[in-house]
């Protein structure tokens, strides 16, 4: 009689349907590519998606509390231009501008959160401003052409790793995402985490219950800016310096969220489905790239994805409203 109660849950809240796809997915790019012969091309996808599924576990956190965060993929060009500008090539720079960028994203999550929760605006339209803040900040500094260099002691966390006798060469990049999906998991499994997720599905509840509803809100959103930089410490690392690098990230990130099952509105979802669907997303794209599908395609993709999640959540929002009305009882006539 335990299976039943063990299962529901994940297939509720979408691990199992997401995982399933993946996997096909990953066997799909052992027949398309020579490269997935061997485990070698696996940990260089995971590499890959690293940053990707480090930014859908923040927008786990804000999606799943009932919010948006536009902003993350500003926030990481921005952080790699910091980055490179100050460091300037020099490994003597590397420790304290890691910490300042760490620093910097949690302010830009914190502000995001004190905003919404404090002048009650909307996440969407604060996070939309809080992008376009970035951008143009980016641009006045840079002028479009980003200058310094990153540090080899920098780069090492996106391109480095450590050599294992099977697997060989284990990048940091995927022994930082799992440090950080482990820890995702456990604080999801605590109470502060269910009462994350009952804010998205009831904030009125959460508040009448005495929960800290805007704290945990802020919470949610300063761990998204975290994420954010951490993900653009790894993208730097890996793909250098550019103007564009995290140019539509956001997006990417809230497709593998609602991929991964995540009820857009909040409320119910895993953060390990949303993980997982980020590393669907890139697999995706990495067997449309083998089988010379057009790059454009992308977008599209991105789009049905979003499109068929916020439908999916309409419907869902009304059965249960239908289902509270039909167990409401009628009043009493006179």
């Amino acid at each position: 009689m335990n299976a039943p109660t063990t299962w529901r849950p994940r297939l509720a809240d979408g691990t199992a349907p997401v995982l399933a796809v993946l996997a096909v997915l990953l066997v799909a790019l052992a027949f398309a590519g020579p490269a997935y012969a061997e485990p070698a091309g696996y940990l260089a996808l995971l590499k890959r998606a690293a940053p990707l599924v480090l930014l859908a576990i923040g927008q786990y956190f804000v999606i799943v509390s009932g919010g948006f965060d536009l902003s993350v993929g500003s926030l990481v060009t921005a952080e790699v231009v910091i980055a490179a500008r100050l460091i300037e090539g020099d490994d003597a720079n590397t420790v304290w501008v890691i910490a300042l960028l760490l620093g910097f994203g949690l302010l830009v999550g914190l502000v995001n959160g004190l905003v919404t929760t404090k002048l009650l605006v909307p996440s969407f339209i604060v996070t939309l401003g809080m992008l376009l803040i970035l951008d143009g900040a980016v641009f006045l500094w840079t002028g479009g052409a980003p200058r310094g260099a990153l540090s080899p002691s920098f780069r090492v966390f996106g391109r480095g790793g450590v050599d294992l006798p099977v697997l060989g060469l284990l990048p940091w990049s995927v022994v930082i995402l799992l440090a950080v999906l482990v820890a995702a998991v456990l604080f999801m499994r605590g109470g502060t985490g269910r009462t994350l997720v009952a804010v998205g599905d009831n904030e009125d509840a959460v508040r009448l219950a005495g929960g800290r509803v805007d704290r945990l809100k802020v919470l949610a959103f300063a761990l998204s800016g975290l994420l954010a930089a951490l993900a653009a410490i790894l993208l730097g690392g890996f793909a250098g310096v550019s103007a564009q690098v995290g140019q539509g990230l956001e997006f990417r990130a809230i497709t593998a969220v609602v991929l991964g099952g995540v009820l857009l509105g909040g409320g119910r979802g895993s953060v390990v489905a949303a993980a997982a669907g980020a590393l669907t997303l890139e697999s995706l794209f990495s067997l449309l790239n083998l089988l010379g599908v057009a790059g454009a395609l992308e977008s599209a993709v991105q789009g049905v994805i979003i499109i068929a999640a916020v439908a999916y959540a309409s419907l869902g929002v009304t059965a249960r409203l239908k289902s509270r009305a039909a167990r409401t009882p009628e009043p009493a006539r006179p």
